[in-house]
């Protein structure tokens, strides 16, 4: 039963005495405004679509084809019949003149003197390899040898002094200065800091409470009594010329709709049905009489003549054609008739029988 009950309907929410005095002025005077602006815009729409249809879209073709004859057509032709074969011609040109040259001495002149280089070179590189081992490195293993002794007892010298420098600077200079930042410098900077932090504290604290008393709570209470309510009705008052001008212009387009329909009717009235009273009730009888009357037998008659020449000039064909023949006879003689050829094999398929045979051993 739950399941069968409507569902309750939707609260509103009530609106006050002062949208609904605004409302009914409101839509008053947005549709005496938007009723002449929409009838205008209906206008203009329907004059619109009648010259795009009448004029704009046959231009428009007309136009395209005379671009394309003048602009596309041209360029096409060159391009198909000047520029393709010329650009094929010269590059059978360039083909011939300069990629086969290049080919030939890459292949037949740089290659061979590259190679030689190459053999030039890795010979080259063969001999500075064997110096470099032979001679240059048996040399620099022995500086190593040397430069690493020196190294070792340089390095014992210099331990010694380090060790002597260590235990002067860690005792004449870390100690004491150490002992000075514990006890002389840490407690005068944390004093210094609790100083800074109670000084920055005190004078945040009086910016806070004046900028709060002097711009904070008017500005809160300016926004608050003032603005607000006044925000409130403008929204008020903009919905509801929203809501009018929405309501006008549906309200106009019906009013343009049926000025439109009337129009319409009566321009069908005045001149439409006379035109086409005219054309049914005059203007179709006359043209059937002038069809039956003139048009008919003019075409038979065309038709009757028409066939008698086209008979004439069959005629004419056919006398030519003997004379040529006949001439021909005259000069070369009868043409000799083909020979009949025997052929082996049977003209027709025959039907087969029990006591006969198609192969050709078995044939009668």
């Amino acid at each position: 039963m739950d399941l069968e009950k409507s569902p309750p309907p939707q609260q509103q929410n009530p609106e006050g005495c002062l949208v609904v005095a605004i409302r009914i002025p409101v839509r008053i005077v947005v549709l005496v405004l938007v009723v002449p602006v929409r009838m205008v815009w209906d206008g203009l729409v329907v004059a619109g679509r009648f010259l795009n249809d009448t004029v704009f879209r046959p231009l428009g073709r007309a136009l395209l084809w005379v671009g394309r004859a003048v602009f596309v057509w041209p360029f096409v032709g060159l391009w198909r019949y000047v520029v393709v074969p010329l650009g094929r011609g010269l590059a059978w040109l360039g083909n011939v003149l300069v990629v086969v040259p290049c080919v030939w001495l890459y292949r037949y002149v740089l290659t061979p003197v590259g190679h030689a280089i190459a053999w030039v070179a890795r010979g080259i590189g063969a001999g500075l390899a064997w110096i470099y081992v032979r001679l240059l490195t048996p040399l620099g293993h022995g500086f190593m040898w040397v430069l690493r002794g020196i190294g070792t007892v340089l390095a014992a010298i210099a331990v010694g002094a380090y060790g002597v420098v260590a235990w002067l600077v860690r005792y004449l200079l870390v100690v004491p200065a150490l002992w000075l930042y514990e006890w002389v410098l840490t407690p005068v900077g944390r004093a210094i800091a609790w100083c800074v932090n109670g000084i920055v504290r005190g004078i945040g604290a009086a910016l806070y409470w004046t900028a709060r008393i002097l711009i904070v709570l008017p500005a809160v209470g300016l926004w608050r009594y003032i603005l607000a309510p006044v925000g409130r009705v403008l929204a008020v008052i903009g919905r509801e010329i929203g809501e009018a001008l929405g309501h006008a212009w549906r309200v106009a387009g019906r009013i343009s709709r049926a000025v439109g329909r009337f129009l319409g009717t009566l321009l069908r009235w005045i001149f439409v049905e006379p035109v086409r009273w005219v054309y049914r009730s005059v203007l179709t009888p006359v043209g059937h009489v002038v069809r039956d009357a003139v048009l008919r037998p003019a075409a038979g008659a065309a038709r009757a003549v028409g066939r008698v020449a086209r008979q004439a000039l069959e005629s004419a064909r056919e006398s030519v054609r003997r004379a040529r023949a006949d001439v021909r006879q005259m000069l070369f003689g009868r043409p000799p008739e083909p020979e009949e050829v025997v052929r082996r094999e049977p003209a027709g398929a025959e039907t087969r029988t029990l006591g006969s045979s198609t192969t050709a051993l078995t044939k009668d």
